[in-house]
């Protein structure tokens, strides 16, 4: 098992440029993907000119590893570059004679990435790098127009020679390479933008072979075709866990980078309900924020990520480091498990108990409330031709007392003399 397989939450950072007017990250300028993504339509030439003038003085990449660290997140994933071209770290790749397209040439100038990097390796947690294959600013990809609007699936421009196109690979590569080789070990890369191009044409094999060579320990997504180490269900918890290690990438509101007309935002209880869920499948939960101009956190975002802090102080042993928990048992709600102790997510209210069925009952020594630590009573019942069984399946009734519960989701471990499971 890898470090990823037991992971269970991780922080995602959808940044550029653009949230200094509170555009969402690329996608207004080839108009959004209206319902899908509906985050307005803003002139090409004036989407990109905010690079001119970014200069997030408030960024503390800091502050933001020790509020992934004090979250229970034990990686991260930053966007280097999304679909727009805009490179949030130091590149010596540039389109013709144009200066490099990056965050180096901005009134900012420091190289975020890389304190970026610093920072999340300084507390603990590991590194990863978001990359979008895709450049709509890069001439030879070719750069997205005014002209090529509506954006549609399908219908993209295509490179007006094989020269230019070999040309952006290079640059692509090189991109690629620099991060890579550049900030010392990364732990994941997260590519994206697959879908305007096949396999073939993005080189995908030996991309992947570049990339395993620079970092062989890597863990690299599902969105290089052919390759993938976890995949990737966005913006959902799939209703059966998936056969291989597998992360959810989800937002809080309904864009990823900031916007202060997304206010449609999931609440707290929502995002622990679903850590919980996705933790009880055995996957991982990629939660987004979206830092604005100044590279600070809305503070709707800053009140969501505090109550989960809360919550997981006192429960992040239930999430983290766990694997999925009661098949073939019977519970209401998603559970978790680690060596001899199951967790029970109740993220209904219980009418003063909950039951478990399906349970070697003489197994259990004891129940408390994870949050509190106080020892819950509880009561056992097996067939009456069972009761001279040595090791019978039964049910477990647990009393849940008011005192107990959780406003967010109550949490009870379940202690068992020896593994809960074996036959």
């Amino acid at each position: 098992m890898s470090w990823f397989d037991t992971a269970r939450f991780g922080l995602f950072i959808h940044w550029s440029h653009s949230s200094q007017k509170g555009l969402e990250v690329s996608w207004p300028l080839v108009g959004g993907i209206p319902p899908v993504l509906d985050c307005g339509d803003v002139p090409v030439d004036e989407y990109h000119s905010t690079a001119a003038t970014f200069d997030p003085q408030s960024w503390d990449a800091g502050s933001l590893a020790r509020r992934a660290r004090d979250l229970g997140m034990q990686y991260a994933v930053l966007t280097t570059k999304h679909h727009d071209g805009y490179a949030m770290f130091h590149t010596k790749q540039s389109s013709g004679s144009q200066p490099p397209f990056s965050i180096e040439q901005s009134p900012f100038g420091r190289d975020i990435v890389r304190e970026y990097a610093d920072a999340m390796r300084e507390e603990g947690i590991r590194v990863g790098f978001y990359f979008s294959l895709i450049d709509w600013h890069h001439p030879d990809y070719p750069a997205f127009t005014e002209a090529d609007k509506p954006y549609t699936f399908g219908k993209w421009r295509q490179p007006e020679s094989p020269q230019a196109w070999e040309r952006y690979i290079d640059f692509m590569f090189a991109q690629v390479r620099e991060l890579l080789t550049d900030y010392s070990q990364i732990d994941v890369i997260w590519f994206d933008g697959h879908w305007e191009r096949t396999p073939e044409q993005w080189k995908a094999q030996e991309l992947e072979e570049m990339v395993r060579s620079l970092q062989p320990e890597i863990l690299i997504n599902d969105r290089l075709p052919g390759a993938g180490d976890f995949e990737t269900p966005e913006q959902f918890v799939p209703p059966q866990p998936l056969e291989g290690p597998w992360e959810t990438c989800m937002t809080i509101g309904k864009l990823w980078g900031y916007d202060p007309r997304d206010t449609d935002r999931k609440s707290a209880r929502q995002l622990i309900h679903t850590l919980c869920e996705v933790a009880g499948r055995g996957g991982n939960l990629l939660l987004n924020v979206g830092p604005m101009g100044d590279g600070s956190l809305p503070p709707a975002i800053i009140e969501r990520l505090d109550e989960i802090e809360r919550w997981m102080s006192a429960n992040k042993e239930a999430v983290v480091g766990t694997q999925a928990g009661l098949e073939p048992w019977q519970f209401y709600g998603p559970s978790t498990r680690s060596g001899d102790r199951v967790y029970l997510h109740l993220l209904m209210r219980p009418y003063e108990s909950v039951s478990v069925r399906g349970v070697h009952v003489k197994r259990l020594r004891s129940v408390r409330a994870l949050s509190t630590g106080e020892a819950l009573t509880f009561d056992t019942r097996t067939a009456i031709v069972d009761l001279v069984n040595p090791d019978p399946l039964g049910e477990v009734t647990i009393q849940v007392p008011e005192k107990v519960i959780d406003p967010s989701a109550t949490v009870l471990a379940l202690e068992f003399a020896e593994q809960p499971f074996a036959n």
